[in-house]
């Protein structure tokens, strides 16, 4: 609006502005990273509260109900089979113009006209910034590899393919433990219904449970994939059945004759050289958001330029690689990603 020291009526942000919201703002701010990773949401469980380790894990040990013996009494142990969730303190300053990127959300719908009434200005560009860090961890949630002396959003954790390499690495993800099925052949539209069904059928009991789609966690089965399977799945799956009314569709999102198993492909698993089989609460994604380590700021070092600085908490784990919980698919002709540092300094 104009007024006698603006007659213009122009936005105008200043530092002081920028600085005041980003602290007034500072936990909705960080929460737009992890709310930047959008579909993987649906996908893994958020963690909060971890800074740098937590462990997680399978609980091992049966207790059973037998007939009845006033004198017997079983002493086996119960015990967690402990797992390590790392999270990685990351962290970026990025300098920036205000007016430049103000002058882009000035163009949008939300702030034309009255819009800019109601609409808190610095909060936007704030915003803006910290999303698109969320944008690269989704990218590189599956690739990340662990470099402590990296400078980009793929050094800062071990992303699931990392994790996954690791395992297979030190044993613990094997054939003959039932968590890992080797393809012998790769997966095309010629061949791509035969494969992931054999896949799936090799999955253990426990993990499929209810095949007839009666599965009591409504959250059912993922399938996580590139979305070149997913494309070679429905081209072969079309071809087979061909024009029958029961199969006349071509956007087939479930294994045939698993109805609760779901083709999750995800952005950023295009080369990657394995599948995963798994439920969401077995996905964990760590990160803080609840103490004070973690920052939003706004400084400024130079006439016309701002920095925008943030801190934040970031990894991957499984809760328990057992079969019960999950079944890796070590993709035919593909190298196996590096293995990243382990640790969460």
């Amino acid at each position: 609006m104009a007024d006698a020291t603006n007659p213009a009526g122009k936005v105008v942000i200043t530092p002081e502005d920028l600085a005041k919201s980003a602290h007034r703002n500072r936990k909705e701010l960080l929460k737009l990273p992890i709310l930047a990773l959008g579909p993987a949401l649906n996908y893994f469980s958020i963690r909060t509260g971890i800074r740098y380790g937590e462990t997680v894990g399978k609980l091992n040990g049966e207790i059973e109900l037998g007939p009845y013996d006033p004198y017997r009494v079983e002493r086996d142990d119960v015990n967690v089979s402990g797992r390590t969730l790392y999270t990685y303190f990351g962290s970026v300053v990025k300098e920036f113009d205000p007016n430049s990127v103000y002058q882009s959300i000035y163009g949008s719908s939300i702030v034309k006209g009255e819009g800019l009434q109601t609409v808190p200005i610095t909060l936007q560009v704030l915003s803006l910034m910290a999303s698109k860090i969320g944008r690269g961890l989704l990218l590189h949630l599956f690739d990340a590899v662990r470099n402590a002396k990296g400078t980009k959003t793929k050094n800062l954790f071990n992303g699931v393919d990392t994790v996954t390499s690791t395992e297979i690495t030190s044993g613990n993800i094997a054939a003959s433990l039932g968590n890992l099925f080797e393809f012998s052949d790769e997966i095309d539209s010629t061949n791509a219904v035969d494969l992931i069904v054999a896949f799936c059928r090799a999955a253990s009991d426990e993990l499929l449970e209810c095949e007839d789609g009666t599965d009591s966690r409504a959250d059912g089965l993922n399938l996580y994939i590139p979305r070149s399977i997913l494309y070679a799945y429905r081209d072969d799956y079309k071809a087979t059945t061909g024009h029958t009314p029961i199969y006349d569709k071509f956007n087939q999102m479930v294994v045939e004759g698993f109805p609760n198993i779901r083709f999750v492909p995800f952005v950023g698993k295009a080369a990657s050289p394995y599948i995963h089989l798994a439920h969401r609460n077995n996905m964990l994604i760590g990160t803080d958001q609840m103490g004070d380590v973690e920052t939003i700021l706004v400084e400024k070092h130079h006439p016309f330029v701002l920095s925008f600085i943030a801190t934040l908490f970031f990894g991957f784990d499984f809760e328990s690689v057992d079969p019960s919980r999950l079944l890796v698919g070590k993709l035919a002709s593909e190298k196996a990603p590096e293995q990243g540092d382990q640790g969460g300094e």
